[in-house]
């Protein structure tokens, strides 16, 4: 009886002596089912971890989440955030760095996109889903006017007004944040200087002013974070024929709906010195982990960045790549040239915020925006009211 007994014991005791990682993460359709995959497989891989994952929402519902669970306690071992809110974390002790568990990595991993997931030049979090911005385009409404894909942002001014008409507008505006300092990005601006707010800089409001011209003009529609889906709306109901969002935003589309029309990818307008926005999700591991849990954070992560799984990520995603391994595993995917094009802009990608205040500057910059391009007030007297309110802030 006893040797009946033994092997259930010793099973018993091997799930007991595994060290769990509970482990918040966003990652929805049709990514979700990689990382479900990746984790099963991992936890499959070996007796020494185990990660218990829970899906939390979007970026923005997860960070409020977190806040809340923070506070209350609950909160996880292991999160998987959006790459703005990982400076503050770091900041407030909330994050631990990484850098002791970091040995031996592997030599193929692209040296910007790791500098992502770092603030003060320690290691803070560990990339999961990298993008860069995409400049979608209508290409039936592109070609009836003999249009050809925007390169610089005069084009894009020029093609907004020859796209509008009595019921269509050229161009949707989105007022967030994102989207917005992808331009100033686009044009060699910050949206931070030296560790302060530069919302009255000149390329922020070279930026602003552009957007407001079409808004005004009657070219573009402007959006608020409120109505995204009624920015995707517009768009697919062709009362738009341009958009800025990022590498991801088709996959979740097309997963979701079939498209009326062929949708064009060109690579954002840039100026020489200008640089595009590498944005998306890392993962963090928060305080009270033990150092097992860091360990087997970075286990996951290198099982996750697997070639094969990397590649698969991409086709299902349109993340980047994160190793150049994986790029030989996507040679038929990256044939397409408007694709391949796009990726390409991670060659002059780089982090986008990594200044642990703008999570709390980026309202006023927001309410900035949508003050100017839905209510007409003037760029500069908007972009001025929302650095006196950010300094303000920083002051206290």
């Amino acid at each position: 009886m006893r040797r009946l007994l033994s092997l259930p014991l010793v099973l018993f005791s091997l799930a007991q002596a595994q060290v769990v990682i509970p482990f918040w993460h966003t990652a929805g359709p049709p990514g979700n089912s990689v990382v479900e995959e990746a984790i099963k497989s991992f936890n499959e891989s070996q007796r020494t971890y185990r990660l218990e994952a829970r899906y939390v929402g979007d970026y923005r519902e997860a960070g409020v989440k977190l806040l809340a669970a923070l506070r209350s306690g609950g909160a996880p071992v292991l999160f998987h955030g959006e790459l703005s809110f990982l400076p503050r974390l770091a900041q407030e002790g909330v994050a631990l760095a990484l850098n002791p568990y970091l040995q031996n990595l592997p030599k193929d991993l692209h040296p910007e996109m790791m500098r992502t997931g770092q603030v003060r030049g320690q290691t803070y979090g560990l990339p999961l889903g990298l993008s860069v911005p995409v400049l979608y385009y209508n290409k039936d409404a592109f070609r009836a006017r003999g249009l050809r894909p925007p390169r610089t942002w005069a084009e894009v001014e020029e093609a907004a007004g020859r796209l509008t008409g009595r019921t269509s507008k050229g161009m949707v505006i989105s007022t967030d944040i994102w989207s917005f300092n992808a331009i100033v990005m686009s044009l060699g601006g910050s949206l931070v200087k030296d560790g302060l707010p530069a919302f009255t800089s000149k390329e922020v409001v070279e930026a602003l002013e552009m957007l407001y011209r079409m808004v005004q003009k009657g070219h573009a529609q402007a959006r608020n974070l409120a109505e995204a889906q009624f920015a995707v709306a517009d768009f697919l109901r062709t009362k738009a024929f341009m958009g800025i969002g990022p590498t991801t935003a088709l996959p979740v589309v097309l997963s979701q709906t079939s498209l009326p029309f062929a949708v064009g990818l060109a690579p954002l307008p840039r100026r020489e010195g200008g640089a595009v926005p590498l944005s998306g999700a890392a993962l963090a591991v928060l305080k009270g982990a033990s150092p097992e849990q860091a360990r087997g954070t970075v286990a996951f992560w290198l099982h996750f960045l697997e070639p094969k799984r990397q590649a698969e990520w991409v086709r299902t995603t349109w993340y980047l790549p994160l190793r150049k391994e994986a790029e030989k595993e996507l040679a038929d995917f990256l044939k397409d040239p408007e694709r391949q094009g796009v990726f390409a802009q991670a060659e002059v990608g780089r982090p986008w915020s990594q200044d642990p205040e703008l999570v709390v500057w980026y309202s006023y910059l927001e309410e900035a925006l949508e003050r100017s391009l839905k209510q007409g007030v003037r760029p500069v007297a908007a972009l001025e009211e929302a650095q006196k309110k950010a300094l303000a802030v920083e002051r206290r």
